[in-house]
């Protein structure tokens, strides 16, 4: 009886250190890494298109479409240099309501956008194009050759503006362009913006616009799990012009006139939802009714009493004052949309 207790207390016990030495040797075997996925391939090329609708097409506090609605396109193919450097071309449509009684605004861009940590640049070259407009014009100017090439076609597409106000034919021009955008953190974004035109608006007059801008987006959380997102921004520019031709020119200004600087701001909120941006604003300008008239050769007009040096005929114009703006907008991305 003794010897079987015994036998069995040894092979308890080469039992237990079997196990020990098995979870030891077990240990110290080297583990199987996991096998990693292949990284995707990385793929350059993006292309960024998009549409919206709003009540007022505003371009740096002034009206393009007579105070109407409008609507917009884009389409910006794009190449991804690396993570930090993106160079793209593009083109966008945008309705609009011209006293020349152009089409439609075509623009078409290019540039090249580098990335340092929180500073996002941009530099580039943009064209405003005007195609099919006629040559607004008053009576007394009918048929007569202008600088540039304008000339005012004696037939039914003439338009006869009974305020005295003149707009060539052409009015399309380009702009080079810089801006940087500084990325605080989640919330706070800050930019500074500057565009140059030596012809702005074909008028024979330099343009320059710098503006600087602000954005806080609200915590993701804000709207629980809606996916709703929502953001306030706002701008504030000021726009620098130089002198016209004389086919602008006036009494006292027979070879042109020297166009009014002026200040412009921007303020609203705005709601995301999936590729959707519902952004409601308010903008205004600091420009006189009778220096907007000169400007814009506007062909709704409000008064007589609106008299400045550049503009003796007293007209005056609402194209620059204060605006309320609503625009819904579509915007998407090959890479992330349409996978």
């Amino acid at each position: 009886m003794k010897k079987m207790v015994w036998v069995a207390a040894v092979l308890a016990m080469t039992a237990g250190g079997a196990t020990t030495v098995g979870s030891a040797f077990a240990a110290d075997l080297p583990l199987k890494a996991a096998k990693a996925p292949p990284p995707a391939p990385f793929d350059p090329w993006d292309i960024a298109f998009g549409s919206a609708i709003m009540n007022d097409y505003i371009f740096r506090g002034v009206t393009q479409s007579n105070h109407q609605p409008s609507v917009a396109a884009y389409f910006e193919p794009r190449y991804n240099v690396s993570k930090d450097l993106q160079l793209y071309v593009g083109t966008s449509f945008e309705s609009i309501s011209f006293s020349n009684r152009a089409a439609a605004e075509v623009d078409v861009y290019g540039g090249i956008r580098p990335t340092f940590g929180a500073f996002a640049f941009d530099f580039g070259l943009w064209g405003y194009l005007y195609p099919g407009g006629h040559c607004a014009d008053n009576t007394f100017f009918i048929g007569a050759p202008f600088p540039g090439g304008n000339v005012c076609p004696i037939d039914i597409n003439t338009i006869f503006l009974n305020n005295g106000n003149v707009m060539k034919k052409d009015v399309s021009f380009f702009e080079v362009y810089g801006k940087v955008n500084y990325t605080v953190n989640d919330n706070w974004q800050f930019g500074v913006n500057e565009y140059y035109s030596p012809n702005f608006l074909h008028s024979g007059a330099w343009g320059n616009y710098a503006s600087v801008t602000g954005k806080y987006t609200a915590p993701s959380t804000m709207f629980g799990t809606s996916g709703v997102g929502m953001y306030a921004s706002g701008e504030f520019g000021r726009q620098w012009l130089g002198t016209s031709d004389s086919f602008y020119g006036v009494s006292g200004f027979p070879l042109g006139i020297k166009y009014a600087d002026y200040n412009t701001w921007n303020i609203g909120i705005g709601f995301t939802y999936k590729v959707f941006t519902l952004d409601l604003r308010y903008s205004d300008t600091d420009l006189s009714k009778g220096n907007c008239n000169a400007f814009t050769s506007a062909y709704t007009t409000s008064n007589l009493t609106s008299f400045t040096p550049i503009n003796p005929s007293g007209v005056g114009s609402n194209w620059c004052g204060s605006a309320g703006i609503a625009k819904l907008s579509a915007d998407l991305t090959a890479m992330t949309n349409l996978k």
